[in-house]
């Protein structure tokens, strides 16, 4: 309302100026220029106007601003189809007229101009109709009285539709456009009175990225109009495209006004690019022009995807190089009469208007100008031409899609005036009618025809509805156009598009061509953007360790969880191994075989100690801490078996506690054994009273004391800190290791510390008494088991730590063996041999007699 206020106090200002400057009265607005003639008219009670795009030039002159121009005029060749929808117009208008329902009484008129597409002839309509002359009495030396029409059927394209509609929209005209589909013209603040009956680029741009999408293309060329309804169909389609992941290797622009240059350029765009699938958002006049100039040169095969501008027009079929092309359009109709009605034209008809002359002599090749009188290069029409043999776009009624559009055009503004003049018995030709009051009306119109419903929304649009066309190849060898689904924007998200018919594409099959930038990256793999190029053109790059993707085209590969890990094709998770020191498995096997072989031995050495136990060579040797070591041997082997199968929070807590405590008692009893034997020599010397301080029960003692220590250290670990089941990632990255963790390490140490201060005791005090004279001395023999126990626990250590998984437990079950072994062989093996195979030799005779021979 500011810029209209600005508008007119501007124009109040240059008027007064001049009145005061020049005497010019300017209360009274004079025509400057010639008016435009009607291209079809026919007087009535009421005048609707008509705006359409017959021809595509204007012709145009060099201004030398020394004469007065001359009135605009159209050039070029005549688009029969749109000389068809402004037929419509007239037969919507001739059935209203007839029509006892629909404004009875009352007759309408229309005045049909032909734009040209031209922005300067479509502002000359739009002025010459909003300032109501009146050429039938030459009425022409003033422009101030009310509109001449009460609304307008047109433009077809957008750019003159858009220029009509800012003349209308300050005088509060309305205009009913079937062709122009801008989605900038559903802007109520810049168009208020502008409605239409086709649907806007809006939804078209949204139905033909979906549609793309559908199909799996992402790589894509993309041409257009350089106009209003190109640069805007196409910038939304490039929104919705991008929004689907779609890429556009080009976007090229042309008008059908621009040098040939430029066409050849565009042209060489298309042939060099690798998309294989090219959107025109195209005027039928520029596309016509584009296909000519690539029909020029070979071009590879590619799949057109078009606009409904063009994607219907029947001049369009004769480029073979389209054939399989996919677009929407909208819906196909019949018109009953609509036909007869176009073929009912004659000569006598045809000469009252030039543009109907004008069609007849470029369809007959025959000029009816002769008949005038005026002189022509072609033959005279003879009377015998015949419309019904004709086919053109002006007689093709097979494809009624944006005839109707102008039919339901004519009809809305009908019901608007009717909802105007008239009430529920008559209607009132002589009532003055001012075309806001229309306006109001066709905001509320809602009405069938034909099986369609017509109704605006708040923008002036109707409800978006498609049909998806293909063009086909028939047996004889002619292209049609096929029906093959529908798109409904007013439907779910998803649930838009429905195919009823096999698609035949540009090769000739039904299999949907492809169009990609780069190959689909398979599961296992994500994309890699190149760098420089769109998205959608990627590298393939294999998952990383650890991670997986399980999807085509995957932008990233997913980690797994922590206890899984990928597949061999990287393309899912698997739960991971789980490995530990297991039963069933050899190495298991193996080491169970030798804890249970160490058992038997033992009990087996038991026995036969126990069955000779009066001999001397038993007797001799502490025969009570022997069968107390052979017991805690007897534990320590079999403490090794909790060391094999899968752990739990018992086992871990026992197999550690278990195997310090048998071991320190196992050590106590050795270390016993040879302080018997060292205080057993000191005994011997004269004076000499040690033995009564270190009889049998001080040895039980002090091997339950030594044993007792350690029962407290294992007490106190188990407490604080106890060993429990753990599943460890860190060592390995495709598998669990299942193990015990020491829970306290400084327990572990401590326990294993202990044991080893205790065996370095013994060892040193074995040592010491290894040269003591007894035939059965087992200070040697202690000495040598301590030496190989002590090397085996210290490789433990650095075999241990450095051990991976199931083979840790391994190790430590290879260290209780061996030391196990060491200590039965070393200390009872000489024994248990000459118990068995060499019974001569256990005597007393035997023992003291090597005693003397060493004493002499």
């Amino acid at each position: 309302m500011n810029a209209r206020l600005l508008f007119t106090v501007k124009t109040l200002c240059i008027a007064r100026l001049c009145t005061a400057v020049c005497g010019l009265d300017l209360g009274t607005c004079m025509l400057q220029g010639d008016p435009q003639p009607p291209a079809l008219s026919e007087d009535g009670d009421f005048i609707i106007g008509g705006a359409f795009t017959i021809h595509y030039y204007v012709r145009t002159e060099k201004h030398t601003y020394t004469r007065k121009s001359q009135p605009l005029e159209c050039s070029g060749s005549m688009d029969f189809r749109e000389l068809r929808f402004a037929r419509a117009l007239q037969f919507a208008i001739q059935e209203i007229n007839n029509s006892s329902d629909l404004l009875p009484g009352i007759f309408l008129g229309y005045h049909i101009y032909d734009s040209c597409g031209s922005i300067p002839m479509a502002i000359k309509v739009a002025l010459q109709l909003a300032n109501g002359l009146d050429l039938k009495y030459n009425d022409t030396d003033s422009c101030a009285k009310s509109a001449a029409v009460l609304a307008l059927v047109g433009d077809s394209a957008s750019t003159p539709a858009i220029s009509i509609s800012r003349i209308f929209g300050p005088f509060g005209i309305p205009q009913v456009s079937h062709y122009a589909t801008c989605a900038c013209l559903s802007d109520k603040r810049q168009h208020p009175t502008f409605f239409r009956t086709i649907p806007s680029d809006h939804h078209q741009a949204a139905a033909l990225a979906r549609m793309v999408k559908r199909f799996g293309w992402t790589w894509i060329g993309a041409v257009r109009s350089d106009s209003d309804y190109g640069n805007n169909g196409m910038a939304a389609f490039l929104k919705a495209a991008e929004k689907e992941g779609i890429c556009v290797e080009y976007s090229e622009a042309y008008y059908r006004t621009y040098p040939l240059s430029k066409l050849k350029r565009v042209a060489d765009v298309i042939r060099r690019s690798t998309a294989r699938v090219i959107v025109a958002f195209v005027a039928a006049g520029d596309m016509r022009f584009l296909l000519e100039e690539l029909s020029k040169q070979p071009l590879p095969l590619v799949q057109w995807i078009g606009s409904e501008a063009w994607v219907t027009d029947p001049q369009m079929l004769r480029f073979n190089l389209c054939i399989g092309t996919m677009g929407v359009a909208v819906p196909r109709s019949v018109i009953p009469g609509f036909r007869k009605f176009l073929l009912d034209l004659s000569p006598y008809k045809v000469l009252k208007f030039p543009l109907l002359t004008e069609f007849w002599e470029s369809s007959f090749s025959c000029s009816l100008k002769q008949q005038t009188g005026l002189s022509t290069d072609m033959p005279a029409c003879d009377g015998t031409e015949d419309l019904g043999t004709l086919k053109n776009p002006y007689t093709d009624t097979s494809q009624l899609r944006v005839s109707n559009m102008v039919y339901k055009a004519t009809y809305a503004i009908a019901h608007a005036l009717h909802g105007t003049v008239c009430n529920e018995t008559q209607c009132n030709k002589n009532i003055k009618v001012n075309p806001r009051q229309v306006f109001d009306q066709l905001k509320q119109a809602h009405f069938s025809k034909n099986n369609y419903s017509v109704s605006f929304d708040a923008n002036g649009d109707p409800v978006a509805v498609y049909e998806l066309v293909n063009w086909q190849l028939q047996e004889d060898g002619s292209i049609d156009f096929v029906t093959v689904g529908k798109y409904d924007a007013s439907q779910s998200v998803g649930q838009e598009f429905s195919l009823n018919s096999a698609i035949i594409w540009y090769d000739g099959s039904e299999k949907v061509p492809v169009s990609v930038c780069s190959e689909s990256c398979p599961p296992g793999t994500r994309k890699a953007v190149k760098k420089g190029r769109p998205v959608c053109c990627y590298d393939c790059i294999p998952c990383a360790e650890g991670e997986i993707s399980n999807e085509t085209d995957s932008p990233d590969c997913d980690k797994c969880p922590p206890e899984y890990w990928p597949s061999t094709e990287k393309d899912k998770c698997l739960p991971k191994p789980v490995e530990f020191l297991s039963w069933d498995e050899i190495l298991g096997i193996i080491l169970a075989a030798l804890s249970v072989s160490g058992t038997l031995l033992a009990l087996s050495m038991a026995l036969v100690f126990y069955k000779n136990r009066a001999s001397p060579i038993v007797r001799a040797n502490n025969s009570e801490l022997s069968f107390l070591l052979l017991f805690s041997l007897t534990l320590c082997f079999l403490c090794s078996l909790t060391f094999i199968g899968q752990p739990t929070e018992w086992s871990c807590m026992l197999r550690h506690t278990a195997f310090g405590i048998t071991f320190v008692l196992c050590i106590s009893c050795v270390l016993g054994k040879t302080i018997v034997v060292l205080m057993a020599f000191k005994a011997t010397l004269p004076g000499s009273n040690v033995m009564k301080w270190f009889g049998p029960p001080q040895q039980r003692l002090s091997v339950f004391g030594f044993t007792l220590v350690q029962i407290i250290i294992c007490v106190l670990w188990l407490t604080i800190s106890p060993p429990f089941p753990y599943k460890n990632m860190q060592h390995y990255k495709d598998k669990i290791i299942l193990e015990c963790s020491l829970g306290s390490a400084v327990g572990f140490w401590v326990v294993l510390g202990y044991i080893g201060l205790l065996a370095s005791l013994c060892f040193v005090l074995a040592f010491l008494a290894r040269k003591l004279p007894d035939n059965f001395n087992e200070a040697k023999f202690i000495t040598f088991s301590m030496l190989i126990f002590s090397a085996v626990w210290i490789t433990f250590i650095p075999a241990y730590v450095s051990s991976p998984g199931k083979f840790t437990v391994a190790v430590e079950i290879f260290a209780i063996l061996a030391s196990s072994f060491s200590l039965i062989l070393c200390i009872f093996a000489p024994k248990f041999f000459i118990i068995v195979f060499r019974p001569e030799e256990n005597t007393k005779k035997h023992l003291m007699g090597k005693v003397q021979t060493k004493s002499l």
